[in-house]
Parts: structure tokens; sequence; C-alpha cells
């Protein structure tokens, strides 16, 4: 059962869950919008290794706009700080965005229960797209869980504070 906006801010009275910073404004029937942060990663390789640590550079999005290319994966964050506890977070594209042909997950739009960080958004555009900084881009919601579960705790993308490149390279170095 999905909650409904109501019930996301009774849960943030009681803590379970955390959205900061917080504008009432941005919240929905059963969904509250997240932002876009003002910087993004690309990775410098065109081709890329899940057995390597990819690198990548820092773009910055001014307030006048930075186009965004087809064929270039971008990474970006939420301005938010997330934490939930006892529901399972999921964030989508806000339909507004996906008109204009941005996706801003490719595959990673399922959270975990207990999970506190920013969200890093897979961004990616169908043509040419200027964006800007603090733009609604997605929407977080929640589901109910069954009570008998474990909270996330994994130390590559847990409590993180900026962009986060893939770490899946550390798989391969424990023989996963």
């Amino acid at each position: 059962m999905l909650l409904s906006g109501n019930r996301i801010r009774q849960q943030m009275a009681s803590g379970n869950i955390v959205i900061k910073p917080f504008d009432s404004r941005h919240v929905n029937p059963n969904s509250v919008n997240l932002t876009l942060y003002h910087e993004l990663l690309a990775y410098d390789d065109v081709t890329l290794d899940m057995k390597r640590e990819e690198k990548a550079h820092v773009l910055t999005i001014p307030e006048k706009g930075l186009v965004l290319k087809p064929d270039t994966l971008y990474l970006g964050r939420t301005n938010e700080y997330t934490e939930t506890h006892g529901f399972v977070p999921m964030i989508e594209g806000r339909s507004s965005i996906g008109r204009l042909g941005m996706f801003v997950h490719v595959t990673a739009g399922f959270g975990d229960v207990g999970f506190c960080g920013y969200w890093t958004l897979e961004i990616f555009v169908v043509q040419p797209l200027i964006i800007y900084p603090d733009v609604e881009v997605c929407q977080i919601y929640y589901h109910d869980i069954d009570p008998d579960y474990d909270e996330y705790r994994s130390a590559k993308y847990q409590h993180n504070n900026g962009i986060q490149v893939s770490q899946m390279w550390q798989d391969f170095q424990k023989g996963v």
C-alpha cells in the first residue's frame, strides 16, 4: 500500500520519514517532490568497466541553465537528504520532466527500508535539454513493508554526502 501525502506528513512528525530541507508545498496526494542539486557528474571515459572504479568530473548547473546532451549519462543528486524507517522509499521522475524526454533514474528508483542519504539520480535525455538547479525533478513515495524486515546497512551508499559513481567494482574485489 502506498502512503498518502497526509500519512507521509504524519510519519515525518514521528521521525519514521525524514526529508531535509522540507517544503510543504512539495507534498502531493501520495508523494513529495524532490529537487535537483546544482552539480552533476559525468564519467571521464566513454566505455565503462564494472570491475574498475570509474573517474568522473563535476559539472556545475548555473542559474542560466546547462544543456544536457543525449548519449551521455549524468549523475546528479537531490538537494534533500532523506531517511526512511519502516517503509520502502521509491523515486520516479515527475511527469513534466518525462514529457521533456528526461529520465531521472535508469534503473535505481527502488530504495531500501532504512536508507539514509541523498538520492543519486541517473539522468539521461533523449534530445538536448536545458536544465536548471533546484527544479523539482522527481518525487519520492513510500510503500508499507512486512513488519519482519532488516534495515539497509550497506557501506557503499548509506549516509552519502555527495553524488556517487557506481561502487560495483567493490563487489568484484570481494569475489561476489
